[in-house]
């Protein structure tokens, strides 16, 4: 009595890209220079604006308090008006200084990252030649 019994399964194309997509998450990651550079041109492109967005909405939400102060919604009485147009003014002031805080981030950052990116993309385009 011989058997001879084999088993074979093959996975399906579907199954085989499920697979392959579980097995990349385990193996080591390495980031090309490619990659890489992308990575830092984002990082660039993208700094300051969660600071200018915090000064912007912090200083609108500051203006509408004080918008509700000088039109009396809040309180009643000139100490509230003027209490309000002095809150206005600094929510005012807030929203104004958004942009500049972007600005300034965002070439604090470029200036302390360009030298590593124009060299990492000299690199990528020596070894492209």
């Amino acid at each position: 009595m011989d058997k001879n019994i084999t088993f074979s399964y093959n996975y399906s194309a579907k199954e085989n890209k499920e697979l392959m997509e579980i097995r990349k998450k385990y193996l080591p990651q390495s980031e090309s220079k490619m990659e890489e550079l992308k990575r830092l041109d984002a990082y660039v492109q993208n700094s300051g604006v969660v600071e200018s967005l915090c000064a912007g909405i912090g200083g609108i939400m500051i203006f509408g308090i004080g918008m509700c102060f000088a039109m009396e919604v809040i309180g009643q009485g000139i100490f509230f008006i003027i209490f309000g147009i002095l809150l206005g003014l600094i929510g005012m002031a807030a929203m104004l200084m958004a942009y500049p805080i972007h600005q300034m981030i965002y070439k604090h950052t470029k200036e302390k990252y360009a030298d590593k990116i124009i060299a990492l993309s000299d690199t990528i385009m020596n070894n492209s030649k």
